[in-house]
């Protein structure tokens, strides 16, 4: 079904971009790579990885034989000027296709990139941070890593294979940023799809997955990351980093703008503006956005529903969590501000015109229950 026109009565035309072409979770799958490489009628693939996850991978991967590659280690950032410098080493170099290793920046890149050479691209994902192996979908940064826009592209992954030994050694953080990043999924969907008469069939497989996210992570999550911690994979980590890659990514994949983003992501962005918050992972910052957009949806029953989960994960519940230190009207402005902006995603939601202002009162609402209420 990827990149099939779906059109719905009294909606927006959605285009469905289900899944890759091939995607395979398990133990071992790595010494399949070759194969699957020159199953595609690869035979020469330029390997695009960032230090830590060349390192996590690499003992993973299988020598080839039959196939050339080189490698390529990226600068840290999926901007403008690492998408077009990596794709005129495609171009130059003749290269078939890329294998992006790495996290989301680094798959971002990859995707980027072979959006620009028209060339197919194979994600490997080393961190169960976000669904960025699953869609064809490109966070694009500045230099500084301050948030510019996302680019959707008309073709998916050719192939993702995921070795789940991979994803349990990498750091738990990561992991957990993953579930806040997952979490969202759910509020952002519903809010925009709750409601929508009469759905059509993507835009149900769309709402079901993103309340699957919701509660394989509030019902296995626990259980996951002490798996993580003690080294051993078991059945509720592989449902976790599932939910993260694949149902995360299903949301998006089959209810198109209806299942991205909404609130979560805008106070996202907006909290990019500040520097000091650009220590706090991307799943981290939305996790917090959450909590914002239930207190813009007057939901402040669900964020105290939400708040023990929030702590038992260490996932931020408020601005101090982030690395702001000075919380004063003037920075929560700041960040309102940016959040709002007439381009961001917070004005999908149907609850009335969403202004700064509106943020702003938001934030410093959810602020100041969690300094009376909770312990920071």
């Amino acid at each position: 079904m990827d990149g099939k026109q779906v059109r719905v009565k009294n909606i927006e035309t959605i285009s469905v971009h289900g899944a890759p072409s091939e995607y395979i979770c398990q133990e071992g799958i790595l010494n399949e790579l070759e194969a699957k490489l020159v199953e595609r009628g690869f035979q020469k693939v330029l390997i695009v990885h960032g230090h830590k996850s060349w390192l996590a991978a690499k003992s993973f991967l299988p020598s080839f034989t039959s196939l050339e590659c080189e490698e390529h280690t990226y600068r840290g950032e999926c901007s403008l000027s690492q998408i077009e410098t990596l794709a005129e080493l495609v171009v130059n170099g003749s290269f078939d296709g890329i294998i992006g290793i790495g996290g989301g920046k680094v798959l971002d890149l990859v995707k980027a990139a072979c959006h620009l050479t028209k060339k197919p691209s194979v994600l490997i994902p080393t961190l169960a941070s976000n669904c960025a192996p699953w869609t064809p979908i490109s966070v694009i940064y500045d230099e500084l890593g301050g948030f510019i826009r996302y680019d959707v592209y008309p073709v998916s992954a050719s192939l993702v294979l995921i070795e789940p030994k991979i994803l349990l050694d990498a750091p738990i953080n990561m992991l957990i940023a993953g579930i806040g990043d997952t979490l969202a999924k759910w509020y952002e969907a519903d809010v925009q799809m709750a409601g929508i008469e009469n759905k059509s069939v993507p835009l149900q497989v769309s709402h079901y997955t993103a309340r699957m996210c919701k509660d394989v992570l509030l019902q296995h999550s626990e259980r996951a990351i002490n798996a993580a911690r003690a080294g051993v994979l078991n059945e509720d980590f592989m449902k976790v980093s599932e939910a993260i890659i694949m149902l995360g990514g299903m949301v998006g994949g089959f209810g198109d703008h209806y299942g991205r983003i909404a609130a979560a992501h805008s106070i996202h962005n907006g909290l990019t503006v500040l520097k000091e918050t650009h220590q706090a992972l991307h799943g981290e910052k939305v996790a917090y956005g959450i909590l914002v957009q239930l207190m813009l949806e007057g939901k402040q029953g669900e964020v105290e529903q939400l708040l023990p989960f929030y702590h038992e994960l260490g996932l931020p519940v408020s601005l101090r969590h982030l690395g702001i230190k000075v919380i004063n009207d003037e920075v929560i402005a700041f960040i309102a501000e940016k959040s709002a902006i007439p381009e961001e995603s917070i004005h999908v939601m149907p609850i009335g015109d969403v202004t700064a202002v509106r943020v702003s009162e938001a934030i410093a609402k959810l602020e100041k229950m969690n300094a009376s209420n909770f312990i920071n």
